[in-house]
């Protein structure tokens, strides 16, 4: 089975969404993140950090927000 861990970070600005982010990726036991933001200024931010971190993302669009799920490589 495998094991996830959500942020919620809708209704934070940047770089709120990022910092919990890099919080989460240096203690990433799992093998999913998934963040949960509500502009797309986060997404591409939070987005970037992850990828320059050496994670794949993948972006859903949910009504006016956005899920990255954020697996290792």
């Amino acid at each position: 089975m495998e094991s996830k861990k959500i942020i919620d970070a809708r209704g934070f600005s940047c770089p709120e969404p990022v910092i919990l982010t890099k919080r989460a990726l240096n203690s990433l036991a799992e093998e999913e993140l998934k963040v949960l933001v509500g502009d797309a200024a986060a997404k591409e931010n939070v987005s970037r950090l992850a990828r320059n971190s050496g994670y794949n993302v993948k972006i859903e669009e949910i009504d006016s927000d956005y899920q990255l799920i954020i697996k290792k490589r």
